[in-house]
């Protein structure tokens, strides 16, 4: 990555190599252990966690599950696979520059290869922190990576877009901020058409990340990577198909009496 200290033997070291490829490498997010286990063998190079398929499986809404849980969470992803796991990190767990940088040390220590922190309050009233203290928030978060000499990967998002606020020039704006305190992969979601996603890519040095979650316009790998993307999330894309399979599954049981759960399945996926 231009600009950062690439740390020999530390768990980011592997992460931080897939961000040099010639085009994205998709991080594989799992909600579990066993789908942890079954994405890499399926090939997958990285695995990240999702806030929204955790918190689902604990039944709590998105960013409810708690700092203790994600690190736990996370942590169990990290002994249970070969593969660098990055996590979600929501909102660092605290408003100020020192939660976040506590946070990074906390996964840092979990054995983590890299985590996201984003610029989201917690309060859908007022839904996106106010810039300089984002930067602060982000440039802490850096100081905090950086000094573990783990190479861990920090990524920094700006949320605007999540959150209804359709302002790109601010959301380019927050992005070259945060590289310029020492993120080392920059992540807008819900980014609203190709054209963002090549205008984010221009306008920073730093690799990009872009979210193919549930709802997200139906762009290709290679569609992507033209545009200059280095790196694809999956989000709860994949929990949330799952869910709704082994609901489908239960519920056939119920409505029909039988047990025939592929059939079920297929029902449930109009195919």
């Amino acid at each position: 990555m231009a600009g950062s200290t690439v740390m020999a033997g530390g768990p980011g070291t592997r992460f931080r190599d897939l961000h040099e490829g010639a085009g994205p490498f998709i991080l594989a997010n799992a909600w579990s252990v066993g789908s942890a286990m079954r994405l890499e063998a399926m090939g997958f190079a990285a695995i990240g966690t999702s806030s929204a398929a955790l918190a689902a499986e604990y039944g709590l809404p998105d960013n409810q599950a708690g700092r203790d849980r994600v690190l736990s969470h996370a942590a169990a992803l990290a002994a249970a696979t070969s593969l660098p796991v990055s996590a979600d990190l929501e909102d660092g767990f605290g408003p100020g520059p020192e939660d976040c940088a506590e946070t990074i040390r906390m996964a840092i220590s979990a054995g983590l290869a890299g985590g996201s922190i984003e610029d989201f309050t917690g309060d859908e009233m007022r839904p996106i922190h106010d810039f300089d203290l984002a930067g602060a928030r982000v440039a802490a978060a850096a100081a905090a990576a950086k000094a573990s000499g783990t190479g861990f990967v920090l990524t920094a998002r700006a949320e605007n877009h999540a959150w209804g606020r359709e302002d790109l020039a601010d959301t380019i704006a927050r992005l070259r901020a945060f590289e310029a305190v020492g993120a080392d992969v920059l992540f807008a979601p819900n980014l609203p058409s190709m054209d963002a996603v090549r205008a984010v890519c221009a306008a920073v040095k730093r690799p990009v990340n872009v979210l193919m979650g549930p709802t997200s316009p139906d762009w290709t790998l290679e569609e992507l990577r033209a545009a200059g993307v280095r790196r694809v999330s999956l989000g709860h894309a994949v929990a949330k198909v799952a869910e709704e399979t082994w609901t489908a599954a239960a519920a056939g049981v119920l409505r029909n009496g039988r047990f025939r759960y592929r059939s079920a399945v297929v029902e449930r996926l109009g195919r």
